[in-house]
């Protein structure tokens, strides 16, 4: 399987890039970039697009039958996911930093955009997971809605990275986290918006299927 990896991997990369070159919804969110009108809103839009799309195109190229033994092996996971996920963090990051550099001149913030360090703790906790089952069928599921999740929390580092830095730096950012859909009652809870430094511990956090919108424009309180 080591020698089909490298062939896997292109599959994977060739079939991605095709379906972002025709995604409407990145389109859309690029254009607002391209425009200098895109929000951490649109950088949300443009996550959940990655993520969907990198999440479809693992479903139907691995599978447990080009799979050694039906397994997805510690080798592997690390070899398809470590390029993959970084990739998205890379499209993400780029996103988020032409928006808060945006955001930044419109409210006269003379301050440099931050990027989000990659989290790599979360790729790491993710490779472990699917390749310590038995059988893929049992974890498949682990290559879908956790990859949208882990893409969508690259935009909301970037938002923290800049509150805190916006913080730091003697400003007041205000931050708000709106519920999107059915939400959960968690969910409900924790959205609002906040003062820096009042917020709760959890603004950031997501759970599976959250679409909730954390935001930050420092015009509202920088």
């Amino acid at each position: 399987m080591d020698d089909s990896v490298p062939k896997l991997l292109k599959t994977i990369q060739t079939q991605f890039e095709k379906k972002t070159y025709k995604s409407q919804k990145l389109k859309k969110a690029l254009l607002r970039l391209d425009g200098q009108k895109a929000t951490y809103a649109d950088a949300n839009d443009f996550a959940v697009g990655i993520g969907e799309i990198l999440a479809e195109v693992l479903g139907v190229t691995i599978k447990a039958e080009v799979l050694p033994d039906g397994r997805m092996y510690f080798n592997i996971a690390e070899r398809i996911l470590n390029p993959t996920l970084q990739n998205n963090y890379d499209l993400v990051s780029e996103f988020t930093t032409e928006v808060q550099t945006t955001l930044n001149e419109s409210a006269g913030i003379g301050l440099k955009a931050q990027t989000p360090a990659l989290n790599q703790d979360r790729i790491d906790n993710l490779i472990e997971r699917v390749s310590g089952a038995v059988d893929f069928e049992e974890i498949k599921w682990m290559l879908q809605e956790p990859i949208i999740n882990f893409t969508q929390s690259v935009v909301d580092d970037a938002i923290k990275a800049n509150v805190d830095f916006h913080g730091d730096a003697g400003l007041n950012p205000t931050i708000k986290r709106t519920a999107v859909g059915k939400a959960c009652d968690w969910c409900k809870n924790v959205a609002g918006t906040y003062k820096y430094g009042s917020e709760p511990k959890d603004i950031y956090k997501r759970h599976e299927r959250c679409r909730c919108i954390v935001d930050y424009d420092p015009k509202d309180g920088g």
